[in-house]
């Protein structure tokens, strides 16, 4: 794990004692910012302005020296959001003598966590250093609320598992003054509740997100531009000849890759890879280009539902895609090792519970034969599909025409019958509801609906299901059924304390917007979650759909175009095309997701034992959580075919198994000045 931290304002006696563990000081004086972790050279950089004026970005960012100048002084006279508008991923520091600016992203896969410290406030790009730093008790309420709602941000706040320690929301920024105070203060301009915005033109709105998708893969494809600053000294991690002689774990190929496996999102970054002038084998951060080498594209076969139709159709388009010359294709079969849920009492300790901790072995699996720098679709669903609250967006805007093919969708998904001719007129009840509801009125019912018998409120399964749970400003999540009553009433107690706020609570946006701003918030934070379950030592994974500009770019498309049967497809496919790229296979853009729910029954089916001895003694159940035996009985259930929600269940045991790893863990991330005794290094996790 890769992460700054730096503090303003401490005591200078605090802050003359401790130091990271194996940090390297970038900026020193009263306000000190230190890099710690395995950062290749190119991923810091530092720009300095006339006088007193810093700039420090860590990541992958597109924008050479003369514009990070620019914009920093831009930012100086209060223009933040030009801190946040390049190419690439990447998490920017700006110093103004005394005051400094860190924005989070857009998304949330680029965090900022602060805390108070010795009278001032410390901030870093992971919540436990500063958990380490502050000796914070863990958070049980905050648990509570991320299990009962995740997708709720008036449920979790700016809390996370630690106490005292807070995250900057997404679209934020952390400002601190000379002293040590600070504020959060949003640079995205807001968006008005009822007054839609100016309505963008569709080709334009395509064009857009095809120019910020080809921006973000040549980002990660191109060769430095810019040499590492000079005194900037030596940045602390492994060389190729002290990874070698370790021996720590499987080495990435050298290059650069992506996933041709996983859907249409993943096969696109790959094509348009592919298709970029310039090698695809040039690896980040090195500038060594290998002759003759093409891009790595990889696929996964998971043996455990091989002949299964939609199984085979994905391998065969990935074959047809592979043809390309600039690809070299690999086909990586996994079995019951790879199963979700395998391996689940190994892994490293990451910095904040999440689902994606029960398949981080399949992922690890898939990744070991992947490349240096990786290319990941993760996130192109929540930033390019419509939430199904957006229905009620359309309503507002007295648009209703255009629900009559999505609604005539979820028509055919639920069948024939009677049940399909009153899908129109529930559907359009449910997103007119939810227009007309107030924002402080739909937190006070998901309040009640938590105190009761929630789970039996409404319709579940499947997708119709599913879009008239999301019609509503605030709902349970999929693992609140199985929480205990004080922990489901704790949780209400905090939504009716902020529908009782005046406003209730910043009500700014449409509920479309909101909701689907929510939605992709927890997406990204458990694609944190992944990349540090799942990492490869010395790999470097890219999910280009979380980059800013794509998210700002995607955001931007029309609310009628998202709502549309297969907008996802089509739009990817007209990014392709207009970056050249054509002659798809048949089928290209079918949805990949009920394969991987039979994936994760498999897994679940596989392991269950396993799964059942976490919930023996749960850490969970000692917090007041959950009832062990009700648990374990939904396991097994779940593991027999019963319909319950399997990522509810993911959700449970991915925090359990979090507890667990947090517990058995040594050490501290701080260490007093002098003092490098390895042993200090926390047990667990990644550096």
């Amino acid at each position: 794990m890769r992460w700054l931290v730096g503090w303003a304002g401490a005591a200078a006696s605090a802050a003359r004692d401790i130091q990271p563990l194996g940090a390297h000081l970038l900026w020193e004086g009263p306000d000190p910012l230190w890099a710690v972790g395995d950062w290749r050279p190119d991923e810091i950089r530092l720009v300095y302005a006339d006088g007193d004026t810093h700039l420090a970005v860590f990541g992958h960012c597109g924008a050479d020296d003369e514009t990070l100048r620019r914009s920093l002084v831009s930012a100086r006279a209060g223009a933040l959001r030009q801190l946040t508008t390049w190419p690439g991923s990447y998490t920017a520091v700006a110093r103004f003598g005394r005051r400094t600016v860190i924005p989070a992203d857009l998304a949330g896969t680029r965090p900022v966590f602060h805390a108070a410290w010795a009278g001032g406030t410390a901030y870093a790009t992971a919540a436990l250093p500063l958990a380490d730093l502050t000796e914070a008790q863990l958070d049980v309420a905050h648990l509570a609320a991320r299990l009962a709602c995740p997708e709720a941000p008036e449920a979790v706040g700016d809390g996370t598992p630690y106490q005292g320690v807070h995250r900057v929301p997404p679209g934020h920024a952390l400002r601190l003054r000379e002293g040590g105070s600070h504020d959060v203060l949003g640079y995205e301009p807001a968006t008005p509740l009822v007054v839609a915005a100016p309505p963008v033109e569709r080709e334009a709105a395509v064009a857009g997100v095809r120019d910020a998708l080809v921006e973000a893969v040549r980002t990660r494809l191109a060769a430095p531009r810019h040499a590492p600053a000079r005194d900037a000294g030596p940045v602390p991690g492994m060389g190729p000849a002290d990874r070698r002689a370790a021996r720590l774990g499987p080495e990435p190929a050298p290059g650069v890759g992506a996933d041709l496996s996983g859907g249409s999102a993943s096969a696109t970054l790959a094509l348009l890879a592919a298709g970029l002038p310039g090698m695809p084998g040039t690896v980040y951060g090195t500038g060594a280009t290998l002759a003759g080498e093409r891009l790595l594209a990889v696929t996964f076969n998971d043996l455990t539902t091989a002949g299964g139709p939609g199984t085979a159709a994905e391998l065969d388009r990935a074959r047809l895609i592979a043809e390309n010359p600039r690809l070299h294709h690999l086909v990586v079969a996994g079995g019951e090792e790879a199963l979700p849920y395998a391996e689940l009492e190994s892994g490293p300790l990451t910095d904040e519970p999440g689902p994606s901790l029960v398949t981080a072995a399949r992922h690890r699996h898939r990744l070991a034969a992947g490349s240096a720098d990786h290319l990941v679709g993760h996130g192109a669903r929540h930033v390019l599909d419509a939430h199904p609250a957006r229905l009620a967006d359309l309503l507002l805007d007295r648009r209703r025409r255009h629900l009559v093919r999505p609604v005539a969708a979820l028509a055919k998904a639920s069948g024939g019958g009677s049940r399909a001719m009153l899908v129109p007129f529930t559907v359009y009840r449910a997103a007119r509801r939810l227009a007309r509801t107030p924002y402080p009125e739909g937190l006070t019912s998901a309040a009640g609906l938590l105190r009761g018998t929630f789970d039996e409120a409404g319709p579940t399964d499947g997708a119709l299901g599913a879009s008239l749970s999301a019609l509503t400003w605030c709902r349970p999540g999929p693992a609140a059924r199985w929480l205990t009553g004080e922990a489901l009433a704790e949780v209400s107690v905090r939504l009716e304390a902020v529908a009782a706020r005046p406003r209730g609570g910043a009500t700014t946006g449409r509920p479309g917007q909101r909701l689907a701003r929510a939605a992709l918030a927890r997406q990204a934070a458990d694609h944190r979650v992944f990349e540090q379950a799942a990492e490869v030592r010395h790999q470097r994974l890219h999910a280009p759909f979380y980059d800013n500009q794509v998210v700002r770019a995607c955001q931007a498309l029309p609310e009628s175009l998202r709502v549309q049967p297969g907008a996802r497809a089509d739009v990817l496919r007209a990014v392709l095309t207009g970056a050249g790229v054509r002659g798809l296979p048949p089928g290209w853009g079918a949805t990949t997701h009920a394969w991987h729910t039979d994936s994760v029954r498999s897994g679940l089916r596989t392991y269950v034992s396993d799964v059942v001895g976490l919930f023996d003694a749960p850490l969970l159940a000692d917090a007041g959580l959950v009832e062990a035996r009700v648990v374990r009985k939904a396991v097994r259930a779940a593991a027999q075919g019963e319909p319950l929600p399997l990522d509810g269940l993911a959700e449970l045991v991915g925090t359990e198994i979090w507890l667990r790893r947090l517990l058995a863990r040594r050490g501290s991330c701080w260490t007093a000045e002098g003092n490098r005794d390895p042993r200090a290094v926390t047990s667990g996790v990644t550096p």
